[in-house]
């Protein structure tokens, strides 16, 4: 159940013309009142003899019975509160007593003194009411409507446990403002799966990761096909800006831009800033990393995405063990991660990496301040990601694509967590929801790679295999037999004979990918190891790289096989079969 305090009018009759009208798009059926201030309002939908005049005099009436200097300057509060597409319809008696609930939790009314404002709900759809109040007491008096839109949001909250509804989240601010009603019916004509809003803000999202600087940042909006508006002081002074997609258009026809704090609150333009002014600054950098990327990196995707895995991998240790500020810069990060990753991943991952980046931007903020400028490594790994271009969803391309997946999961779940701790009721679920993004797209990147290497470690002669064998029993004792009967068990055994052949010693490198963080609740403990291993040791993601005449050769195998083996019969793990602690 959603309560929506709308901006406050000057005109009762104005309002009651659009409840009771047809709508903006026809949307609206049989408007009627469930409710009033006294039960005995005149309804002008379903009494032939009530008019809309009537019910306006009635509403006004203590409004007009004070002196002219003493009425507000805007008397009418309006408050819409609507339930979700899946929840039951209530009936009219039931939207009732919601309405009852809602004026009395945010002060309009109050049924014990007897002496509140005047109002009335109107039912014209299915899911929804309209409460429409004049501010002025039947005695006078003006009501106290401080932190209105807190009480009503709490009143919904006992409402949907009683009445069986969905269980929202309470907010704390931070969320980005919603699409209007009529931004939405407005994108359903045009035919857009979302609101140029949320269009808007996606695309600014992307363009704003791992940017460095402001002329970057507006060159990429440029280049995605916005139209861009500069606000500039008399000084010369940048001061923000706002966008509009070009076939977005108002009445007029006119563009309808968008300024960037509209569309979220950290994408104002001093938000933005704040995210490169700590660039060269973090604790956390590298020491072999340059102190400042003056020019877009030009690496290959694979290479940028086994760097992006690194700078992830890093960031879960922070949110593990981190302060606040600094937790709230990476997850801040971590979004751009995924915005930059959503923006060059291959067809059959970018939807739900893009529905990922959708969701997790929800979590991206809280009351927790970001520390900016620990957070650099990961903002670097984006600005890699973007530049190193799209990636092709096969090869060392797509296997490091699984690789960075699998470790995106383990920060967005990391995140979860956090603000779980935290009591950010809505950014923890954000998480979650991306992370279950993230699990539908880590199986499609990582079908293809786990099923070579799964192929590649049955065909491991029996010696070996039971090396490696006494490898997991001395290094991970507590897990072993859980390992051995997962179906990843033999790319697994593939990625330690690989390693050994490569001069790592199995026992050690495979104790230390454990050990890092608990793996005891994962359900496929070997997939996550094995990306932690081909990390760690440099080796190849992908092992089916062809040579001149047409084979694939792996160090596990010491000899060569078909390029493209068959997939296991059973489904692969890592995120998609969950990793929740």
């Amino acid at each position: 159940m959603i309560p929506r305090i709308h901006k406050r009018g000057k005109r009762t009759i104005g309002l009651l013309y659009y409840l009771y009208g047809p709508g903006t798009h026809e949307e609206h059926t049989d408007p009627h009142l469930v409710a009033s201030w006294d039960n005995n309002a005149p309804d002008p939908g379903r009494d032939e003899t009530a008019t809309l005049q009537q019910l306006q005099q009635l509403l006004d009436q203590p409004v007009e019975n004070i002196d002219a200097a003493e009425r507000p300057k805007k008397h009418v509060w309006h408050l819409s509160v609507r339930n979700a597409a899946e929840d039951r319809i209530l009936t009219d008696e039931e939207w009732g007593d919601v309405a009852r609930r809602m004026v009395a939790a945010a002060g309009i009314d109050d049924p014990e003194e007897g002496a509140g404002c005047r109002w009335a709900a109107v039912r014209h759809a299915d899911d929804h009411i309209h409460i429409i109040a004049t501010l002025v007491r039947e005695d006078g008096y003006k009501p106290d409507l401080d932190c209105d839109a807190d009480r009503v949001q709490d009143e919904a909250r006992l409402l949907e446990a009683e009445l069986g509804l969905r269980r929202l989240n309470k907010g704390d601010g931070t969320a980005a403002k919603r699409p209007t009603s009529a931004e939405r019916h407005k994108a359903e004509r045009q035919g857009r799966e979302r609101t140029p809003r949320e269009e808007l803000r996606e695309t600014v999202r992307r363009a704003v990761a791992g940017a460095e600087s402001e002329t970057e940042f507006f060159d990429r909006l440029a280049a995605a096909g916005l139209l861009v508006q500069k606000r500039v002081a008399p000084s010369g002074d940048l001061l923000g800006y706002k966008v509009a997609l070009p076939d977005d258009r108002n009445k007029d026809g006119e563009p309808v831009f968008y300024p960037g704090s509209r569309l979220a609150p950290d994408l104002s333009l001093p938000r933005i800033r704040e995210r490169w002014s700590g660039t060269g600054t973090a604790t956390d950098r590298n020491p072999e990393e340059p102190s400042h990327l003056t020019t877009a990196p030009t690496s290959a995707p694979s290479a940028a995405r086994r760097r992006a895995a690194t700078a992830v991998w890093q960031a879960v240790l922070v949110i593990d063990h981190g302060d606040d500020a600094q937790v709230a810069a990476h997850i801040a990060a971590a979004g751009e991660i995924l915005d930059a990753l959503a923006k060059t991943s291959a067809a059959h991952t970018r939807t739900q990496l893009r529905e990922a980046a959708f969701a997790f931007e929800r979590a991206t903020r809280s009351h927790i301040r970001a520390e900016r400028g620990h957070d650099q490594a990961l903002r670097r790994a984006a600005r890699d990601l973007v530049y190193s271009g799209p990636a092709l969803g096969r090869g060392e391309d797509g296997a490091t694509t699984a690789m960075l997946i699998d470790m995106v999961f383990f920060l967005v779940t990391a995140a979860a967590h956090w603000h779980a701790k935290k009591e950010h009721a809505q950014q923890a679920a954000a998480a979650r929801q991306a992370a279950e993004h993230l699990r539908t797209a880590y199986q499609a990147a990582a079908s293809m790679p786990l099923g070579v290497l799964y192929q590649h470690g049955r065909r491991l002669s029996h010696p070996l295999r039971q090396r490696h064998v006494a490898h997991l029993r001395q290094a991970v004792p507590e897990l072993a037999e859980q390992i051995l009967a997962e179906p990843g068990w033999y790319a697994l055994a593939a990625t330690l004979a690989d390693a050994e052949s490569a001069g790592h010693d199995p026992t050690a490198l495979l104790a230390e990918a454990a050990g890092r963080r608990e793996l005891d609740t994962a359900e496929s403990v070997s997939d996550v190891l094995v990306w932690r291993l081909r990390r760690m040791a440099d080796l190849p993601a992908d092992v089916s790289t062809p040579t001149g005449n047409g084979t694939a050769h792996t160090a596990s195998e010491g000899r060569r096989t078909p390029s493209r083996p068959t997939r296991p019969s059973r489904s692969t793990g890592g995120p998609a079969a969950g990793n929740t602690r």
